[in-house]
């Protein structure tokens, strides 16, 4: 991932689970063009109408409870979200975001002050998000250099290619 990136907020609240990110109904497959049509449609009928390369899903705690299948940062990042922001992450989802290459971080106050809408820079280098729109710089937890690799990589498949020249 390029160390900046700007792009418009799409908030949601507490306890955001795969369910709503993917619908079970959708899981008859696994092609992210696919699956990123009816991403977060549970919650947000016109999200996939309305995200744009490099916007953000700005969530409160315990966003991608729920089952542990990947369908669901797969939706994400196929959608175009450049980095999910929450208060706090379910684990599993955590673990499967960095598994195919999703960025996602960690910040304790961004999401109770972020509006849907509001324009945000990410700025991993340096670790924080500034809201353009309220001119306002929140620190945000950044990842060792050797998750981050994994992550620019593309995930844990591409990561593993590369190191073994495949």
């Amino acid at each position: 991932m390029k160390n900046q990136n700007t792009g418009y907020a799409f908030c949601y609240g507490d306890d955001v689970d795969t369910d709503v990110i993917i619908p079970a109904r959708y899981l008859n497959t696994s092609d992210p063009e696919e699956l990123k049509k009816h991403c977060m449609e549970d919650i947000d009928i016109n999200f996939a109408k309305n995200v744009s390369k490099g916007d953000f899903i700005v969530a409160k705690d315990n966003f991608g409870c729920g089952s542990s299948r990947e369908h669901a940062p797969i939706s994400i990042k196929a959608s175009g979200v450049s980095c999910v922001i929450a208060k706090s992450f379910a684990r599993i989802f955590y673990r499967n975001s960095i598994n195919i290459g999703l960025v996602i971080v960690e910040s304790d106050k961004l999401p109770d002050e972020t509006k849907t809408g509001d324009k945000l820079e990410l700025d991993m280098e340096n670790g924080y998000v500034t809201n353009l729109t309220t001119n306002k710089k929140y620190p945000i937890t950044i990842f060792p250099k050797e998750i981050q690799e994994l992550i620019d990589a593309g995930g844990l498949v591409n990561y593993t290619k590369k190191k073994l020249g495949v």
